[in-house]
């Protein structure tokens, strides 16, 4: 059995430290990534790296809590613009096969996403 809340807790760290090649290997290939506050949904590794690269502004994550099991996990984390908090947010895993599947991100107000992503997104 792997251990998933290390998996979910190094995602984090390497997202945040922009540490794209640890990053990706802890998902799957065809990982799908849904925010159902701005309607987005980025499916595949290569998109989802691309959104995150793109994603504008000097942004960290800090991770408060963080608890899963063998088939899901979720983390509530920090989101900081500028070393400045902007609130909470909570992201939920699912795993297969000892890789991140499936990742839904929860702000806390829906929004309108940033312009000039629209080529890496699929709207709902």
């Amino acid at each position: 059995m792997t251990d998933n809340r290390a998996l979910v807790q190094t995602f984090i760290e390497s997202l945040d430290q922009r540490d794209w090649n640890t990053w990706r290997e802890l998902m799957s290939e065809d990982v799908v990534y849904e925010v159902p506050q701005s309607r987005e949904r980025i499916r595949g590794r290569d998109r989802y790296e691309q959104f995150n690269r793109e994603y504008p502004g000097n942004w960290n994550l800090v991770a408060k809590v963080i608890i899963s099991d063998e088939d899901n996990g979720v983390v509530w984390f920090d989101w900081l613009i500028d070393s400045k908090s902007e609130g909470d947010a909570m992201a939920f895993f699912e795993f297969d096969n000892g890789r991140i599947a499936t990742i839904t991100d929860f702000w806390p107000e829906p929004f309108d996403p940033p312009t000039g992503r629209e080529h890496l997104t699929e709207r709902w």
